[in-house]
């Protein structure tokens, strides 16, 4: 397995939208992502519970970040998110992000996230075209 190339990580770890968010890229490699995201007051819906948005772009930063990470370009198909449950504010929540299947151009990318205690707090699947 090779590694990600320093030029691919370098534009993964410098996503405008990922910083103004507060999420962080913690490990990349090859098909694999892994990002982290605390839980803030400015990231809570009128319940009082983080936004699905928030959610899902913690998500959707570990599945672009595993389907980037080889250096190719990959744009999104199709994506779904599952949420299971809401956590409170100050958690720190972790997508972990696999390849699952590839085939030809396209290829399929499941995210777990799950709180501090490792409970899935959502599920994410989606699916990448590389030109």
């Amino acid at each position: 397995m090779t590694d990600v190339p320093d030029e691919t990580r370098e534009r993964i770890n410098t996503d405008p939208y990922c910083d103004t968010l507060g999420i962080d890229v913690v490990d990349l490699d090859p098909g694999f992502a892994r990002t982290e995201l605390t839980v803030t007051e400015g990231l809570l819906n009128f319940h009082g519970t983080p936004h699905g948005g928030a959610v899902y772009s913690l998500a959707d930063a570990a599945f672009a970040a595993a389907s980037n990470s080889r250096g190719d370009t990959a744009i999104a198909l199709e994506t779904n998110i599952s949420y299971l449950e809401a956590v409170d504010t100050g958690e720190t929540l972790a997508a972990t992000a696999e390849e699952t299947h590839v085939a030809g151009r396209t290829a399929e990318y499941e995210v777990v996230v799950t709180d501090e205690g490792g409970g899935r707090v959502a599920t994410f699947r989606g699916r990448v075209y590389r030109p």
